[in-house]
């Protein structure tokens, strides 16, 4: 399963790209919620989660949920909302958002977060080197 990124911010989303790649999940990305729609309603198969900015030029997160939500396909997709804006986390939950993350984003906190909705991402060729999961020997 995939994970859409859809941020404005061109180094934050090719580092998103880079880091979820490197974890082993595929990974497609979008500079604003007009776009990331555009890709939705072109797609068989839809992302396991959206990772989704809020302040963005052109069609902000909020126009994006508002759309999202008008069509049942698309609003099944759990969304996390990302934002450098501390007084937006209490807002996300008026988007019935899945999670919120501040940026800078904790990546253990993501990584945890994507496996709770899309499982471990499949890696091809040798993994990076982590701690053993709690409870192994």
């Amino acid at each position: 399963m995939s994970v859409l990124v859809v941020d404005d911010d061109a180094s934050i989303r090719e580092l998103l790209v880079e880091l979820l790649e490197d974890e082993g999940y595929s990974v497609v990305s979008a500079a604003n919620g007009e776009e990331a729609l555009r890709y939705l309603q072109q797609q068989g198969e839809y992302p396991c989660v959206i990772l989704l900015d809020l302040m963005m030029p052109q069609m902000n997160g909020w126009e994006f949920r508002a759309a999202q939500r008008q069509n049942p396909a698309l609003a099944a997709i759990p969304v996390v909302t990302i934002s450098a804006h501390v007084a937006i986390a209490p807002h996300a939950a008026e988007l019935d958002a899945a999670a919120h993350l501040a940026k800078p984003i904790d990546i253990p906190q993501l990584i945890a977060t994507l496996e709770h909705y899309c499982g471990r991402g499949e890696r091809v060729g040798p993994a990076r080197t982590t701690d053993p999961p709690p409870g192994s020997s």
